[in-house]
């Protein structure tokens, strides 16, 4: 991870924070809006050793399958979407196109 900064660390966990329930986010997204758009890979592991208080189970892959490495693998990441309301597919995937989420235009 030393590719990116506590300051980029930082803005993700601000961007993090602010997507909505029963809405989803990209890893590249993510990196795109805190300013580093090549940055996806390192958004994914500021998940697996960031803030654990933040609703990591609204970020997804580019084309909104599930993640592997979440805690219980992508049968937990499903659990935790589902019980938002969010439907995930037998492959482990949601709709990008209907619940992605755009943040304010205005960079964290």
């Amino acid at each position: 991870m030393s590719r990116v900064d506590d300051k980029f660390r930082q803005r993700v966990f601000r961007v993090v924070g602010m997507i909505p329930k029963s809405h989803v986010m990209t890893y590249g997204q993510i990196a795109a809006y805190c300013g580093a758009a090549w940055a996806a890979w390192e958004v994914g592991q500021i998940a697996h050793f960031g803030k654990t208080d933040l609703p990591w189970q609204r970020v997804v892959s580019k084309n909104g399958r599930l993640a592997n490495g979440y805690p219980g693998g992508r049968d937990g990441h499903k659990a935790d979407l589902e019980a938002e309301g969010i439907e995930v597919s037998e492959d482990y995937v949601v709709n990008v196109g209907e619940l992605l989420w755009q943040p304010p235009a205005n960079n964290p």
